[in-house]
């Protein structure tokens, strides 16, 4: 999904991420409400938003992209291709990402959760034919979030102010470096070079963005229809979700039984 041309290579992304994230930072930030309205300084610390004026300048670009390109594929793609091919491409999708997933929860010391990484990766990459069939899931190894900005969230890191980057999306100064330490440890950065590498990934990549915005086409469409503010609404949401990821990451305890084994009764 974030590649650049033809001859940029992966492992550029991470510092491209941190120079983005750099200039966002020092760019227009909102200002503090005086301290004598007490209802607008808590409003806002609790959006934890002082770069707002540069996000909404970034939103208002991505929602222009958004509106251009990318919603119009994803509807073309949904409406041309059948659903049956659709997962079968989201499972293909997803079993490359799991490398990345199974080195972080390695980071995160969930041996657990890292089995089951393991074992989504083996299974579906024989049995599931390349990831085509998500035979795992169906065989007791379900998928889970797992990813750079939740291993450095578990390891004690601040999530930081909310930042809204171009092409990025809504994310944090902890969640853009984890997504660029997730890209350095992914196999097809490192996966030879060359122009048929290069093609792979950006269709990888491509079919990523199509894919994930078609999961979300609906919800996204009655989110700019019907809320007063999407960017504020976008912004809520986002945290959220990362918020209830990272508790379900750090509420894995290893010592448990997988739940892939046979559970002991309870008395």
């Amino acid at each position: 999904m974030r590649r650049l041309s033809p001859s940029f290579r992966l492992p550029a992304l991470p510092a491209l991420a941190g120079a983005v994230v750099l200039a966002a930072s020092l760019a227009g930030c909102a200002s503090k409400p005086p301290a004598d309205d007490p209802d607008a300084v808590a409003e806002y610390n609790e959006s934890n938003d002082p770069a707002e004026p540069t996000n909404r300048v970034f939103y208002a670009v991505n929602n222009g992209l958004d509106t251009v390109i990318l919603r119009p594929l994803a509807v073309g793609y949904k409406y041309v291709v059948p659903f049956v091919v659709r997962s079968h491409i989201h499972n293909v999708l997803t079993n490359l990402s799991m490398p990345a997933s199974l080195f972080n929860d390695m980071l995160q010391a969930h041996p657990r959760r890292a089995g089951t990484s393991f074992m989504r990766i083996l299974v579906n990459s024989t049995v599931g034919v390349a990831g085509v069939f998500d035979v795992a899931t169906e065989w007791g190894w379900p998928a889970h979030d797992s990813d750079g900005g939740m291993t450095l969230a578990l390891w004690g890191l601040p999530e930081g102010p909310f930042l809204f980057l171009p092409v990025l999306g809504p994310t944090s100064p902890r969640d853009a470096t984890g997504f660029g330490a997730d890209v350095a440890s992914d196999p097809i950065t490192w996966f030879g070079q060359g122009v048929l590498v290069s093609s792979l990934g950006y269709t990888r990549y491509g079919m990523s963005a199509v894919d994930t915005r078609t999961n979300v086409l609906d919800d996204l469409d009655k989110i700019k229809a019907q809320a007063l503010d999407p960017y504020a609404t976008i912004r809520s949401l986002y945290r959220q979700h990362r918020q209830s990821q990272i508790d379900e990451a750090r509420s894995d305890d290893p010592a448990t039984v997988p739940a892939w084994f046979v559970q002991p009764r309870r008395p």
